[in-house]
């Protein structure tokens, strides 16, 4: 049930829950999701980061697209944070069904003229395109590149993005960071901010950096015009301190032995935040 990312937030704007979007790093944690996606029966999108697919390799790419075919339940295979117009062709050429542009950074006309020329690009083939506007807050080292402050989306100029580019979805900032925050930093997210936001556009709306925030906040957001929630660093860490404590026993060596106990710690939460946002279940309004 591969579809493009426009189609699959289609039906969560219309029925008012977030699609997860899980970043995968390897083939047993896309393996994870998927199952977890299954059993609970929620639409899914598998995110890929340019870094990731750098690792992955792109040879990778013929396997993620049959895995996500062969699904029961609708899946969109993400393009996360695109760098350039050059960058996001080789996504398209390499079958993700959805891509993103962030040109956040930019000032605010080359954000526009960069996210324009991809979504003429991609729209001719069918791929949907996420945008963003603002910029996310980052916590460390291994988080998203982004400002060392957030600096809010406007609602006004969130109106004349949407209405120039044409985007298929947009990513907002709202308050929260990519990463995971640190015991000084609190997150807090405007959700009288997110209101004003979705009043104001008509397309659905993305939250990146979704990992560590307060579940009533997430939940909420989900309610409110937000149909995508990114989620990387809190699926990384359940699956590699799994991993850290299943090789404390230094007899184990072979990947069936490690990985499955990995995979659960996973899916367990994954599954939590399947029932955050409001999609276990969701499949069956495709």
């Amino acid at each position: 049930m591969l579809i493009s990312g426009k189609d699959l937030l289609a039906v969560a704007a219309a029925n008012d829950f977030a699609v997860p979007a899980f970043n995968v790093s390897d083939y047993s944690m896309l393996r994870a999701i998927i199952e977890i996606a299954e059993e609970k029966q929620s639409p899914l999108i598998i995110a890929i980061h340019p870094n990731e697919i750098a690792n992955l390799g792109w040879d990778v790419m013929p396997s993620v697209i049959q895995i996500a075919r062969k699904a029961s339940v609708p899946v969109a295979i993400h393009w996360d944070h695109g760098a350039d117009y050059e960058q996001i062709l080789q996504a398209i050429q390499g079958g993700f069904t959805s891509v993103m542009i962030d040109g956040s950074l930019l000032p605010f006309e080359e954000n526009i003229a960069i996210t324009k020329k991809v979504v003429d690009a991609a729209h001719a083939v069918g791929v949907s395109v996420e945008g963003e506007l603002g910029t996310i807050g980052k916590t460390d080292s291994y988080a998203e590149s982004g400002a060392d402050t957030i600096v809010y989306t406007v609602p006004e100029d969130a109106v004349t993005f949407v209405e120039r580019t044409g985007v298929d979805s947009l990513a907002i900032a709202i308050g929260t960071r990519h990463g995971i925050y640190p015991s000084d930093l609190q997150p807090e997210l405007k959700l009288d901010l997110l209101a004003e936001i979705n009043n104001a556009v008509d397309i659905p709306l993305v939250l990146h950096g979704g990992s560590n925030n307060p579940d009533a906040e997430i939940g909420e957001a989900a309610r409110s015009g937000v149909n995508k929630i990114n989620i990387s660093s809190d699926i990384k860490i359940a699956y590699y301190d799994k991993e850290r404590e299943v090789l404390q026993d230094l007899s184990l060596r072979e990947p069936d032995a490690v990985q499955p106990p990995c995979r659960t710690a996973l899916k367990e939460v994954a599954a939590q935040k399947i029932e955050l946002f409001g999609a276990t279940g969701k499949a069956a309004l495709y």
